[in-house]
């Protein structure tokens, strides 16, 4: 299978030197809607010049629109939408199922692909969105290479998987930690990484989900995907180029070329792994230090006051950069390389196998012996990947207009787009009429700086008569003057609200059966249970099937775990269901059942919700990482049902990464809680079955706030921590009177029109 090497561009020169250095597409964004908001990104003219570059090689440009859009910003979608249907890009990477609407819809020459921010980690979630009009599917980085081969099966869909650069603890598109934490949403691209800090935990200090750069190297060939694609649309050209390069030579079957794998360490790089690409691994985390490190060049063998003294593996040079490992600090130590001696001689570069002592700079913290020294900064490799790029507005891609050129006796005319201009003059007789349409064409294919090309010019000049060059290209200027370029105007249609309630209605969510059982009736008009596969069927059959609605979990890597209790429970009749993932559309029978979407499908706008209501949901949920304000716009506009969560143990992120310590052979796999600090906050990560789940030490609570949301349901959730049914009740109680419990977190309920 030919594949596609897929490169990140976070402005137009890495986007030149990704296309310099061999990939066959270039991902990027636009100003808004990017998952890289603080990526520099493009505006239109720099992406309708760089579309015209690529297509020239015969490339491709997808853009990314993958972040949750709120109502109020459906306008500028369509704004967005216009500027990539102009600009001719290939495809858009989308998260929201509402941008996935409007671009079916509206925009239908635009390709779709799921971006990982949909969360697909197993083959039902992939075929869901393959019928919902996507073509390709970004797989979650979690998977390993049996799992994407089993996505592969799927015929007519392409898939695409990252193969390089940055990882997230989190199976991206369902971490709320950074937004219900500290109001800066990963799922609307302004992620500020809590994950990467530094945790308290057991009583030391340490960065427990930091992860290591992903770097699949030549095993990239053994993916059975159609497109590898490298993260990074935050580093600069000189990144891009450097990984773009190393992976192009690896497909075109030169092999991983040690020397291409050092330069991309020392431009950046945090230590390398392959994540779950072979199996479960727990190798993944750099737990003592985060961000760049550089390339290992040797460790301390001798201090002599200010001076170390090292074997380096790898050649240096003055003003290169140097990192060193320093215990208790949370990253390296960096200084600039001024003064080194070997041999004792001062020298301006070493080899290989020298051994050289350096100077270090006055202020220098602790260093120990066997410490490990980096090249963090290379002079050599900085100057080792130019590119070429082409001149200023050489492929800017213009509007195609039909002219029509009308030569009479005393008047010459010109129209297009329904305009017109015309001079008028003696025009005589030409001796050669064929030159005077030459000139014609010639002088009307000059079209300038106007955003315009010729398509055609058709031409009536009956008599033959001849026009001077000057008159044609002044009626050119006058009638491009007066014609404006036609953009595609979009106006989404009406999305009808359902009937708004009159009292919404009260529903308890659990993981536990026993904790359902002792529920007092007169709480809850519903009861929602969350399966899991090793659940009885005999006992949820104790429930109130007439209250009882039944949930399938956001993560599920093998779905025919489920299928044994999920057959059980739809044989046995049971009608009600609710989904958090894609996958729950696949694997259930949704057109003959009322069907739930949970919050985690994300519901920001309309259009997502009239989305989701043609997909076969009954109902949706709101996000509860969403502003208040969008909350209530939601409630009062929605087309179907929607239910307000006001109490949960947020779930921050879900992770396929093992926190513990202890190694695999020796675990038993039973939950296991561990408490954790960071920024004077309490956290609790869950440890189970080899993930790993973060809460805050407090639930979120939203009652008191949902008294002014007209919701048909309040939904309380008692899952993953310990609840007893008194203290499920007790807090019921005070949920039903809009009170909410002492000591509760927000989220982003507090703010008000701010996009957060």
């Amino acid at each position: 299978m030919a594949k596609e090497l897929l490169a990140p561009a976070g402005d137009i020169e890495a986007g030149y030197a990704a296309l310099y250095y061999g990939a066959d597409a270039v991902y990027l964004g636009l100003k808004q809607f990017s998952a890289r908001a603080t990526a520099q990104n493009f505006d239109e003219a720099e992406l309708n010049e760089f579309v015209g570059f690529a297509h020239h090689l015969d490339r491709k440009v997808f853009v990314t629109v993958n972040t949750v859009l709120q109502q109020n910003e459906m306008n500028d979608l369509l704004h967005t939408l216009d500027i990539c249907s102009r600009c001719r890009v290939d495809a858009l990477i989308i998260q929201d199922l509402g941008v996935a609407r409007v671009v079916k819809k509206y925009y239908p020459e635009l390709e779709m692909h799921a971006s990982t921010q949909m969360a697909v980690h197993n083959k039902a979630g992939a075929l869901a969105l393959k019928e919902f009009g996507f073509s390709r599917v970004v797989v979650a980085r979690e998977l390993t290479l049996a799992e994407i081969k089993d996505i592969a099966t799927i015929p007519d869909l392409e898939l695409e998987a990252f193969i390089h650069g940055a990882l997230c603890y989190s199976y991206s598109g369902i971490c709320q930690f950074s937004s219900m934490m500290y109001g800066r949403s990963a799922n609307r691209g302004k992620c500020l990484y809590p994950c990467r800090a530094a945790f308290e935990r057991g009583g030391r200090t340490e960065h427990c989900f930091s992860m290591k750069d992903l770097a699949l190297e030549e095993d990239v060939t053994k993916l059975p995907v159609y497109s590898l694609k490298i993260e990074g649309r935050k580093k600069n050209a000189l990144y891009v180029a450097a990984v773009t390069d190393y992976y192009r030579t690896i497909l075109d079957g030169n092999g991983a070329q040690p020397q291409k794998a050092q330069n991309i360490k020392q431009i950046f790089s945090r230590p390398w792994c392959k994540f779950h690409f072979r199996g479960r691994n727990k190798e993944v985390t750099d737990t003592k230090f985060v961000g760049h490190r550089g390339l290992q060049i040797g460790r301390i063998e001798e201090i002599k006051g200010q001076k170390i003294i090292l074997t380096v593996r790898y050649g240096i040079a003055r003003h290169d950069g140097i990192q060193i490992d320093v215990e208790g600090l949370e990253k390296p130590y960096g200084f600039s390389l001024q003064k080194f001696k070997v041999g004792g001689r001062a020298v301006w570069e070493a080899a290989a196998g020298d051994k050289v002592e350096i100077t270090l700079p006055a202020e220098v913290p602790g260093l120990k012996k066997k410490a490990a020294v980096y090249l963090a900064s290379s002079s050599a490799v900085k100057g080792a990947y130019g590119y070429q790029k082409p001149r200023p507005q050489e492929f800017i891609q213009r509007l195609p207009v039909d002219v029509r050129l009308v030569i009479t006796a005393d008047k010459i005319s010109a129209s297009a787009a329904g305009r017109e201009a015309g001079l008028k003059g003696s025009f005589v007789t030409a001796r050669d009429s064929a030159k005077t349409d030459a000139a014609a064409r010639q002088a009307f294919a000059k079209t300038g700086d106007t955003p315009f090309e010729l398509r055609r010019l058709d031409i009536e000049n009956p008599d033959g008569r001849f026009v001077p060059v000057s008159l044609l290209n002044e009626l050119r200027r006058q009638l491009l003057a007066q014609i404006k370029p036609e953009y595609q105007v979009v106006v989404l249609e009406e999305i009808k609200p359902r009937p708004l309630p009159t009292t919404g209605r009260w529903i308890v969510k659990a993981d536990r059966i026993e904790n359902l059982l002792r529920l007092d009736e007169q709480l809850t008009d519903e009861i929602i249970l969350q399966i899991n596969p090793d659940m009885a069927a005999e006992e949820i059959f104790k429930l109130p099937k007439n209250k009882l609605r039944l949930a399938l979990p956001a993560v599920c890597r093998r779905t025919e775990e489920f299928e044994p209790l999920v057959s059980r429970l739809l044989d046995a009749g049971y009608k009600r269901w609710e989904i958090a993932n894609y996958w729950g559309v696949e694997v259930l029978p949704v057109k003959k059942l009322d069907l739930s979407f949970d919050n985690l499908i994300y519901m920001f706008n309309t259009q997502a919700m009239q989305a989701a209501a043609e997909t076969g949901a009954a109902r949706v949920t709101l996000a509860v990482e969403d502003t208040l304000t969008n909350i209530k716009d939601l409630a009062h506009c929605a087309p179907l049902p929607v239910v307000m969560v006001v109490y949960q143990d947020v779930p921050l992120f879900t992770s396929a990464v093992c926190i513990r310590e202890n190694s695999c052979r020796e675990c038993d796999r039973r939950p296991q809680w561990m408490g954790l600090r960071y920024d004077g906050r309490r956290y609790q990560a869950l440890s189970e079955n080899c993930g790993t789940m973060l809460f805050a030490d407090r639930p979120f609570a939203a009652a008191r706030e949902a008294a002014g949301v007209r919701a048909d349901f309040y939904r309380a959730d008692f899952c993953y921590k310990s609840y007893t049914p008194e203290k499920i009740s007790s807090i019921m109680q005070k949920l039903k009177s809009f009170e909410n419990p002492a000591d509760c977190l927000e989220g982003n309920l507090p703010r008000r029109n701010e996009l957060f």
